[in-house]
């Protein structure tokens, strides 16, 4: 008797243990999905700046600023949609692809090898207005870089590519934030020994920088 009492209650603890058990994946099954929605996927299109050229990926602006955007306590994940070489033409082209349909936000950087190429800047302009506008019609916001000139490409050159960004923030109502490599470009110590890409410290100068910028549009977006 004493036995199938014995029995009995372990019986009744595991069933307790089980309906337990059960009773967490059910709360955990709902809490995981709001989890999930409350992260904020950013995605980084751009080029060898985003990209981390000559950099370890653990070194590379998306990887440095996402970790900038968790200290802050935000709940964010970058994706890192860099293209060493891309114009902005070519982050045009491959824009449909390279912005998925998870993305809550994205973070511009384009023009740079436009400059250095001497490609028209009513070009770029083209270009970055098609990016701008096919991110609007899906209802993504859009955290725009600004891009200068290199000195030697001359001052009407300069006006006008310069020009370009601040007009499409101010147009299109985006987050701006006017010059990427701002503190940062012509310092040899913070660049790599071709000094047009950005060392380690360099990006995180850059990180820095932006941070304020960028977490105020977030929070506002």
């Amino acid at each position: 008797m004493q036995r199938q009492k014995a029995d009995l209650m372990a019986y009744g603890k595991r069933v307790y243990f089980f309906n337990a058990f059960t009773l967490l994946i059910a709360i955990f099954s709902q809490i995981s999905p709001s989890i999930a929605k409350d992260q904020i996927t950013i995605v980084a299109l751009g080029d060898s700046l985003t990209a981390g050229y000559g950099l370890p990926q653990n070194d590379a602006f998306p990887v440095q600023l996402e970790a900038a955007l968790q200290k802050s306590g935000l709940n964010v994940r970058i994706v890192n949609a860099g293209v060493s070489g891309d114009t902005s033409t070519g982050g045009m082209q491959r824009l449909d692809w390279a912005i998925g349909d998870e993305t809550d936000l994205v973070l511009l950087e384009l023009g740079a090898n436009d400059a250095l190429r001497g490609i028209e800047p009513a070009v770029t302009q083209s270009s970055l207005t098609t990016i701008v506008e096919k991110l609007q019609s899906r209802n993504i916001p859009i955290f725009l870089t600004g891009m200068k000139a290199p000195p030697n490409m001359g001052a009407d050159y300069s006006e006008e590519f310069d020009g370009i960004f601040p007009k499409l923030a101010t147009q299109y109502s985006l987050g701006f934030y006017p010059f990427f490599l701002d503190g940062v470009a012509a310092d040899p110590a913070l660049n790599q020994d071709d000094a047009i890409h950005p060392n380690k410290d360099g990006v995180a100068i850059i990180v820095e920088k932006m941070l304020p910028s960028l977490i105020n549009f977030i929070k506002n977006k």
